[in-house]
């Protein structure tokens, strides 16, 4: 297709998307789906007016995704909850209560994370990630017949839950304190990271990546280090940001900022600065989001200041014979002020938007009517309906969470355009032709069928349980 007709099919997109953006919120679609949909019609599998091969553009499209999730990894981090929870473990998270602050008080700087919000994400995007990967490679061996370190491989690339694609799902604003939400969100953060080890022991098996001597080196570098040194790096990063942003926007002269260039300016230091010292950098964007966010908020807190307007309960309290009495609250709402968290997130949520656009155009338009063989299917409905709730469901047990937070992250395990990145940094990475060929099929078909199952299935059941707000969890 010529330059002038591209143009014309992406603005009409944009534009029916957008106009119809609160109809899609009360249909089944998802706007990934309709995108899918135009780029399978114009497609090869249809009209054959385009065809992307991901083979020979595999740098291309690698670049491509690359910045996609990262993008999304940020966003998705920002979006993580600032206010700490004050409901059980796995019940409904509640409003904050309001903060009583006695006269000499200090304002409570709180933590960084709350532990027990994130254990089931952190279990979610570990454990029951690992085990996904190895049923997910069981398969690929005894079923499909691919060696040892290509099922694996193929592991590493569908087990994870994709953060573009769950955006549907997910956090949807930074004070959006749903726990449901928050797992989901933040174990879609999390597994863009710690998919990777398991991507470079299978390219390691194939004799594409050194494991070292009974593979020290993938274990003490790949696992340990790249882990580690990912996520102290985003912590610091993210950090810094905050307190200087902080410090120039609190300066006499009312220092501007330009907060969408500080967005990305950090996505590309913290991801350049991860990947030169073999870190893993999709773990650094995230937590360095994450750190930013949380830190500012922090200091607000520190001044008396709440996100989203959120009502300050203050108590005044005086002493009389050595007894404490009320004597006067106060309530008032306190307007924020400008964060670099907050005005990078607008900026950073069109970007996701168009890469979605992009992406999952490209997706229909690699697909052909003889890519739909039974291996990518059957694998596909092993994956949705075997070896991610199988999986989940096992690592949760003995947890505090409820069933129908078990239930929802079960089968909610969107695939998407990480999937697409994995497998095209394994064939810059040196995959034989035949292998890459194989696992691209497979790759495709299992993201493209997760698309439409999981975006039909997964608003309504997300729908079903909000509207049950002490099933949420």
């Amino acid at each position: 297709m010529s330059s002038a007709v591209w143009f014309t099919l992406i603005g009409m997109l944009l534009l029916g998307v957008g106009l119809t953006s609160s109809l899609l919120k009360r249909t089944p679609l998802t706007a990934a789906m309709i995108y899918l949909a135009v780029g399978i019609i114009v497609g090869p599998t249809v009209l054959n007016a385009f065809h992307f091969n991901p083979l020979k553009e595999s740098r291309l499209l690698e670049v491509l995704t690359e910045g996609a999730v990262l993008i999304s990894l940020f966003a998705a981090g920002i979006k993580m909850t600032t206010v700490p929870s004050t409901a059980p473990v796995g019940g409904e998270v509640s409003p904050p209560a309001p903060q009583e602050t006695r006269l000499g008080d200090k304002p409570q700087s709180g933590f960084l994370f709350e532990a027990r919000r994130w254990g089931t994400p952190i279990i979610l995007a570990t454990a029951a990630m690992a085990l996904c990967i190895a049923m997910i490679a069981g398969f690929g061996w005894y079923v499909v017949g691919l060696p040892v370190g290509a099922a694996i491989l193929l592991g590493g690339i569908l087990a994870p839950t994709d953060s573009v694609l769950a955006s549907d799902i997910e956090v949807d604003h930074a004070t959006d304190d749903g726990q449901l939400r928050f797992t989901l969100a933040c174990e879609a953060g999390m597994n863009d990271g710690t998919a990777f080890p398991f991507v470079m022991l299978g390219l390691g098996l194939l004799g594409l990546h050194d494991l070292g001597e009974s593979g020290w080196r993938w274990l003490a570098v790949d696992v340990a280090w790249a882990t580690a040194a990912g996520i102290a790096i985003g912590l610091v990063a993210g950090s810094a940001l905050a307190h200087l942003g902080w410090r120039l926007r609190g300066h006499p002269g009312h220092h501007e900022l330009l907060d969408d260039f500080l967005g990305l300016g950090l996505i590309g230091v913290v991801y350049g600065v991860s990947v030169m010292v073999n870190a893993w950098g999709f773990l650094a964007v995230f937590f360095a989001a994450v750190a930013l966010r949380r830190t500012e908020f922090r200091l607000a807190r520190q001044r008396h200041v709440v996100d989203d307007n959120v009502t300050v309960t203050s108590t005044v309290v005086t002493t009389e014979g050595g007894d404490v009495t009320v004597v006067a609250v106060d309530t008032v709402t306190v307007d924020p002020g400008p964060s670099v968290s907050q005005g990078a997130l607008v900026f950073k949520e069109h970007l996701e938007r168009l890469s979605v656009v992009v992406m999952i155009l490209l997706l229909g338009g690699t697909l052909f009517r003889d890519s739909w063989t039974w291996e990518p299917v059957a694998l596909a409905v092993f994956l949705f309906v075997v070896a991610r709730p199988v999986s989940v469901l096992l690592c949760l047990l003995g947890s505090k969470t409820s069933w129908q937070l078990r239930g929802m992250s079960a089968w909610y395990g969107v695939r998407g355009i990480g999937s697409l990145y994995y497998v095209m940094f394994a064939i810059q990475h040196g995959l034989p032709e035949s292998l890459a060929l194989k696992l691209v099929q497979l790759t495709l078909i299992v993201v493209t069928l997760s698309v439409v199952v999981h975006g039909l299935s997964g608003k309504a059941m997300a729908a079903v349980l909000w509207r049950r707000p002490q099933a949420a969890t």
